[in-house]
């Protein structure tokens, strides 16, 4: 269950770093709002899943998640270039996350 928890906690680190440049500093009300819950939402998924992970790998696995679905909705939406570069480094960033669950014996 934590690992699901830290996964969906990724994701929605992904929602409000993507919030956050859509506020232009908080001066647009709903993306703030989007921001806001999504960061408390995030970091609370974040804590628990700590209870069960080790907090390097937890760490790890939700910074990776959120940058790699950050850059890849930017890329998506336009808001940033495509490269096979970008797609290489984000496939191996992938591919470090998915190593970090491997390796993560029992506690």
């Amino acid at each position: 269950m934590s690992w699901i928890l830290l996964v969906v906690s990724g994701v929605l680190e992904a929602v409000w770093a993507t919030a956050l440049g859509k506020s232009e500093g908080f001066t647009k009300l709903w993306p703030t709002v989007v921001f806001g819950g999504a960061l408390a939402l995030s970091m609370a998924g974040l804590a628990w899943s700590m209870r069960e992970i080790p907090v390097g790998t937890a760490y790890a696995v939700w910074v990776g998640i959120g940058a790699a679905l950050t850059v890849t909705w930017a890329m998506i939406s336009g808001d940033a270039s495509v490269s096979w570069v970008k797609i290489a480094l984000l496939l191996g960033l992938i591919g470090c996350i998915v190593g970090l669950k491997l390796v993560d014996g029992p506690h």
